[in-house]
């Protein structure tokens, strides 16, 4: 009975920690994620991409030149920047937290700092950064983000 127990608490932690069952989402493989750069203003930040069709062509926007992108300040909770043409959307009802990268009406990206529902289609998540950290990059006027592809 504790083989048992141990056994399904074993597999219980190897689901979560592969990302499965965790709000319907498909993300990359850690191997996959540094496909895509982020920096915002002079930081370099580590991001898990989303495995979807929005970041693959965000991905393909990203082999003739970077994307830089003047973000706007929105709602005291996140920056908001138009990618300068409309990508595929796949939008569902979501609750974002700091960190969260997503695409909205299939032409703006937005970066959070703070949370909201709204229907967005998520491209992915800053990683290694505390919420305060997050915040602190994010929360001011005049953010610009550069998206590129490594060399």
């Amino acid at each position: 009975m504790k083989k048992s127990a141990l056994l399904m608490c074993a597999m219980l932690m190897l689901f979560v920690a592969n990302g499965c069952g965790g709000g319907g989402f498909e993300t990359t493989s850690e191997s996959d994620s540094k496909n895509i750069r982020l920096r915002i203003d002079d930081t370099l930040v580590s991001v898990r991409w989303e495995n979807n069709d929005s970041t693959r062509e965000l991905k393909k926007l990203l082999q003739d030149k970077d994307l830089v992108i003047n973000m706007q300040q929105y709602g005291g909770f996140e920056q908001v920047g138009s990618l300068g043409q409309t990508i595929k959307s796949n939008n569902r009802e979501i609750t974002t937290y700091p960190g969260d990268i997503v695409l909205y009406s299939g032409n703006q990206i937005v970066i959070f700092y703070g949370s909201n529902s709204w229907s967005y289609t998520k491209l992915g998540k800053i990683n290694g950064k505390t919420d305060s950290e997050i915040k602190n990059l994010l929360d001011k006027s005049g953010v610009q983000i550069r998206l590129s592809l490594p060399n």
